[in-house]
């Protein structure tokens, strides 16, 4: 998951290697990295309020997707009344909305980035074009590769959940909250909606690296060590399952429909960000909005490192944290080596 979002002002001291001065990369954000200051002990509320205003009083992802969310509800969610019975009709409407959803994302930054080349490789991380004529990739290419397995696998078992939660809810086997009844739980929760993600996903992701998983199902989407927009959700079926279950604790807390899509596109579109393998899309010469996580593109090149996101710092605290550092490569690699008993 992810993902994933702004950059934000997680520590007051300066970088000890400005951006883009690490010779194995094309760009860096300033090294070494940070994780949020949310969990940080002793506590840091400060910081960690202007953490939480990098995410949500800015342009990020996470603000999209809370506003894309109220408008898919307002305007494309099937009747409640309709999805009281199990019915390939208004299934296929959310299959076919979310489908449109990830090609508007994922396709959007793909032709922005590497087809037009809008912005060439400033604050790209990795200097490689994506791979083509690759015998590795499903078609030989890694963009259709990470196409098909976005959509056949990804946006399916995605909509399946969708389906489900939804069915589930309209019956009432789900639990509900309204604004009127709680507004300050009902707002709390998106805030919470985001970090309950980043946990799930560090622990689904740890049990992945487990090697009969990894050689059965995740060891698909590690083929991308140069990572593009499509990469963010080309998975294994098996990984899909795992991975949108962290939408199972709607059927535990009381949630709106609100919650549920915004914690959907948390999942299903927030991967084609946090994957775009650049740091910001530049307009005007300037930065003008973040991308990439850089935290995840160190995962995707040195592997047994930063499982979870900066969120939540669970690599900090179970000693598999990757600050960028070439020191942080050494410590990495001689723990891989231990992890394979070399």
């Amino acid at each position: 998951m992810t993902d994933q979002t702004a950059q934000a002002p997680f520590e007051d001291a300066e970088p000890e290697v400005p951006p883009g001065q690490n010779r194995e990369w094309n760009y860096h954000p300033g090294l070494p990295i940070q994780t949020s200051p949310i969990f940080a002990w002793p506590p840091r509320p400060l910081a960690g309020l202007r953490w939480l205003a990098s995410y949500w009083f800015a342009i990020s992802s996470v603000v999209i997707e809370f506003f894309l969310a109220w408008g898919v509800y307002a305007l494309l969610q099937p009747d409640p009344e309709q999805m009281k019975t199990l019915a390939l009709g208004w299934a296929a409407q959310i299959w076919l909305r979310n489908l449109a959803l990830l090609f508007l994302v994922a396709g959007g930054l793909h032709l922005y980035l590497y087809r037009l080349k809008a912005q060439g490789k400033a604050l790209k991380f990795d200097a490689r074009e994506l791979a083509k004529d690759n015998g590795t990739y499903a078609f030989r290419e890694q963009v259709l590769d990470n196409m098909f397995w976005s959509v056949a696998s990804g946006v399916t078992i995605w909509s399946l959940y969708e389906v489900m939660y939804f069915w589930a809810a309209a019956n009432g086997f789900a639990p509900m909250i309204l604004w009127a009844e709680n507004p300050v739980w009902f707002a709390l929760w998106f805030l919470l909606i985001p970090l309950w993600a980043s946990l799930h996903f560090y622990w689904i992701h740890r049990a992945l690296h487990w090697p009969p998983l990894y050689r059965l199902a995740h060891s698909l989407h590690h083929r991308n060590i140069n990572i593009g927009p499509w990469t963010g959700l080309s998975m294994h079926p098996v990984e899909h399952v795992l991975y949108f279950s962290s939408l199972a604790i709607h059927f535990i807390v009381p949630s709106h429909p609100v919650h549920v899509l915004f914690h959907f596109y948390n999942l299903g579109l927030n991967p084609a960000v946090s994957h775009s393998g650049f740091d910001g899309l530049v307009a005007k010469d300037r930065k003008q909005v973040d991308l990439g996580d850089f935290f995840h593109q160190l995962h995707h090149r040195y592997f047994e490192c930063n499982y979870g996101t900066s969120e939540v710092p669970w690599d900090r605290w179970f000693g598999s944290f990757h600050d960028g550092t070439p020191e942080a490569t050494a410590h990495i690699r001689a723990r891989k080596r231990r992890i394979m008993g070399r």
